[in-house]
């Protein structure tokens, strides 16, 4: 029996595990899941703005998504462990509307396009047709827009991560507490994972799912992986007026927002030169004062009588080289896979990402959805996968 240890046990590693233990009538797999904080308080998984759609402009990344929304609805009965309660992550499914300046809207054309070859239920709008939908937007400085009718929306990131993690222990994934501290190699094979309490888990497979302090880990093995965190902060406010049928609303400004519950959510990408890596999560009060509310209420004229309600900030695991997955072997380690760099995208692709890197493992290649696309190659020979679709 292989032995499989996992470094980071959020969405994406535990997903690993997850389809890992999924075959009973395939090869059978030791898994040992070293997760540092059992609480999550710091995990992307846990402060992820949680969300997933299909409008990106790489085939890739729709091919993924498309994969991801299929689980997420039948999530129930596919993760429940015996005769427990079906878990349920609350998906809903009010579309992503991408709105564009006139000089975007080729942009907004080029992946239309991408997205109906592929299937994607989207709708391009002129602002007349906008405004007839929401008539609580202002079309003032748009040109064309971009709905989502099905398949994208938001859930519970965290509720996500339990039930993959529930149900990967249920299929006798064994989870420890524990920082990892270093790997142990020899020649083009990684024999095991170094732990803060001076105990190492020998593994014939390693993973590297450990999220915003992946590269840190490749560094253990030296291999120079361009993933670094990037403090990212949501706001939450809530407003007197609704805003029947809101998606999630990406502005020409860059700024998202979306319902939550009776209120709303929103923020902006992380600037890719933020400095320090792994910035402290402090929440970027000010952002929301002098940036984020005036553009907001320019969009909506509602939000000029927003009142904000918390903040959180998490970590971005940012892939500086092209904002994409990086996933799969390095050519320098036989047995060190990685699935790291989301980006941003890590929740609503890790059905697809923990599938993938299981099979890799498994067989030895991709049987169901080809990720090659984000191996480590493109990044070796400087062709980086240009995603337009960046939020």
């Amino acid at each position: 029996m292989r032995r499989v240890a996992i470094i980071g046990g959020g969405a994406i590693g535990s997903a690993i595990a997850y389809f890992l233990g999924a075959d009973p009538a395939g090869e059978a797999f030791d898994i040992t899941v070293v997760e540092r904080d059992f609480s999550y308080r710091q995990a992307s998984s846990a402060l992820s703005a949680s969300s997933i759609r299909q409008q990106f402009s790489t085939a890739i990344n729709i091919e993924m998504s498309l994969y991801g929304i299929d689980f997420f609805r039948t999530l129930g009965e596919t993760l429940r462990v015996g005769d427990d309660d079906a878990p349920d992550i609350g998906l809903v499914e009010p579309g992503y509307l991408y709105l564009a300046s006139a000089a975007g809207v080729d942009v907004l054309r080029e992946n239309h396009a991408m997205q109906k070859a592929h299937a994607v239920d989207v709708a391009l709008l002129k602002p007349e047709e906008l405004k007839a939908r929401f008539p609580w937007m202002s079309t003032e400085g748009i040109a064309l827009a971009s709905l989502g009718l099905s398949g994208e929306g938001w859930y519970d990131g965290y509720s996500l991560l339990q039930a993959f993690r529930k149900k990967a222990a249920s299929q006798g994934a064994r989870y420890v507490q524990a920082h990892a501290t270093g790997l142990c190699r020899k020649g083009r094979t990684v024999t095991g994972v170094q732990l803060d309490n001076g105990e190492t888990i020998d593994a014939d497979i390693v993973v590297n799912a450990a999220g915003a302090w992946a590269a840190k880990v490749a560094e253990w093995a030296g291999i120079d992986l361009p993933v670094r965190g990037r403090r990212r902060s949501v706001f939450s406010f809530s407003c007197p007026e609704t805003l029947p049928g809101c998606p999630l609303v990406i502005d020409t400004s860059g700024i998202w927002l979306r319902p939550e519950g009776r209120q709303f959510i929103c923020g902006f990408a992380p600037p890719e030169d933020q400095d320090p890596d792994d910035a402290p999560l402090e929440v970027e009060h000010e952002a929301f004062e002098s940036f984020i509310w005036p553009a907001l209420a320019e969009r909506i004229p509602a939000f000029e009588a927003v009142r904000m309600t918390g903040a959180w900030a998490g970590y971005y695991e940012m892939n500086l080289f092209d904002h994409n997955a990086i996933l799969g072997l390095h050519p320098d380690c036989d047995n060190l896979y990685f699935a790291n760099g989301f980006s941003g995208h890590g929740l609503q692709q890790c059905p697809a990402a923990g599938r993938g890197i299981a099979e890799l493992i498994r067989f030895g290649g991709y049987r169901s959805l080809d990720l090659s696309p984000l191996s480590f190659a493109r990044i070796l020979e400087n062709r980086p996968l240009i995603e337009k679709n960046i939020i």
